[in-house]
């Protein structure tokens, strides 16, 4: 029997599976126009959150990448540079998964500060400077209209994460047994 531990567990691949298509299911059906153009505000992002803080960076870049290029592909059209945004913002946010403690029913106060910390400079760095600079190198769009893009982006994404995301962090981590909670009946 081979007691080392998986890089990817089959839980993990599962959980990138049905993220992945909850994270499609959203961008796709339930984004919010922003009134800034090609740039939504969009519920996805909590939940590619959550799975990254529950299951990890591979989990986190694996979700963010096959529920945004679904949705690309959906809309006809694949926008590369903000899917390695999305991937490596999933990435970026599951870096820190052990930190949070979700699945040890574990998620306080300390720890929900630290979420935040981490999902806030991760979407900062992912579409404030990421997106934007992939979108003028490869697709030579105007800085100025891109940049813009992106900071609203991250400002959404921030805001949902920060309400919508803490509160599914809290809710799971509420359904898990805390280490060391069960005794043994005498």
């Amino acid at each position: 029997m081979n007691t080392e531990k998986k890089l990817v567990s089959v839980r993990t691949m599962v959980a990138v599976g049905i993220g992945g298509a909850i994270v499609f299911v959203l961008m796709r059906f339930v984004a919010i126009p922003s009134g800034v153009p090609n740039t939504n505000l969009n519920l996805a992002c909590a939940i590619l959150t959550l799975f990254a803080a529950i299951f990890g960076p591979v989990a986190g870049f694996l979700t963010a990448f096959i529920g945004h290029t679904l949705t690309d592909l959906s809309w006809g059209g694949v926008w590369w540079s903000w899917i390695v945004a999305d991937a490596l913002y999933g990435f970026a946010a599951g870096a820190f998964w052990k930190l949070y403690r979700i699945e040890e029913g574990a998620f306080g106060v300390k720890q929900a500060v630290i979420f935040n910390i981490v999902q806030i400079a991760a979407n900062a760095a992912a579409w404030i400077g990421v997106a934007p600079a992939l979108d003028v190198l490869i697709y030579q769009e105007p800085a100025s209209k891109v940049f813009l893009q992106g900071a609203a982006a991250a400002v959404m994404n921030i805001i949902v994460v920060l309400v919508l995301g803490t509160l599914l962090a809290v809710s799971y981590s509420k359904t898990r047994v805390k280490s060391g909670s069960l005794t043994e009946d005498a």
